[in-house]
């Protein structure tokens, strides 16, 4: 191997290693909040989102919010779900994402006009048996009627279960939970468990 070739091949090493230490660094920071639908990969997100806040404005449903300075400059100004307080609804028309001009929000193409468009996953879901109240004796169904997924939540006898290949992570559910603390946890894409996330009040 030629010198020069060696010191190319090592350069392209090291900023292949440093990009990936990047995107590592930023998903790692990506996993204290819950993105919109249709978010891009975290990295890119953030190159694209112009904080235009118009997304924001968009939903119907008032569950997203721009992160706070204290998230840290990166974050600070972009758009989260507010899912450990309020569901995401899934709207059909997705008017968050009609709204993103830069396209940070980016709902894929079908291949053909029929395909079905497969729905975003915003987090994933368990719910903890030692909250939920049919798994202590009581009738409870608060969450019974809730779910947009169809299958997701599925029933033994009284007993709530999530079914984790159909759900999303749109946390209707945990809204619609009525113990204290609620008995539906949710964590981020990260795998970061969450039991609070920044306020936007």
């Amino acid at each position: 191997m030629e010198r020069r070739q060696f010191f190319r091949l090592g350069f392209e090493k090291a900023v292949k290693t440093a990009v990936e230490w990047a995107d590592s660094a930023v998903e790692s920071r990506a996993g204290r909040c819950f993105r919109p639908p249709y978010a891009q990969r975290e990295m890119a997100f953030l190159l694209t989102c112009s904080r235009c806040d118009r997304c924001i404005q968009a939903c119907p449903h008032h569950v997203l919010f721009a992160l706070p300075l204290e998230m840290g400059p990166q974050l600070a100004a972009t758009p989260a779900l507010d899912l450990l307080n309020h569901g995401c609804h899934l709207c059909s028309d997705w008017p968050c994402v009609r709204a993103c001009e830069p396209g940070a929000l980016r709902r894929p193409v079908g291949a053909t006009p029929e395909a079905v468009i497969p729905l975003p996953q915003l987090a994933t879901a368990r719910i903890d048996p030692n909250r939920c109240l049919p798994y202590r004796g009581p009738e409870c169904g608060a969450c019974g009627s809730v779910c947009p997924v169809p299958g997701a939540l599925r029933w033994d006898g009284p007993r709530p279960a999530i079914v984790s290949g159909l759900c999303v992570g749109c946390g209707l559910c945990r809204e619609a939970c009525v113990t204290t603390p609620k008995a539906v946890e949710l964590q981020t894409l990260r795998k970061e468990s969450h039991d609070q996330e920044p306020s936007h009040t």
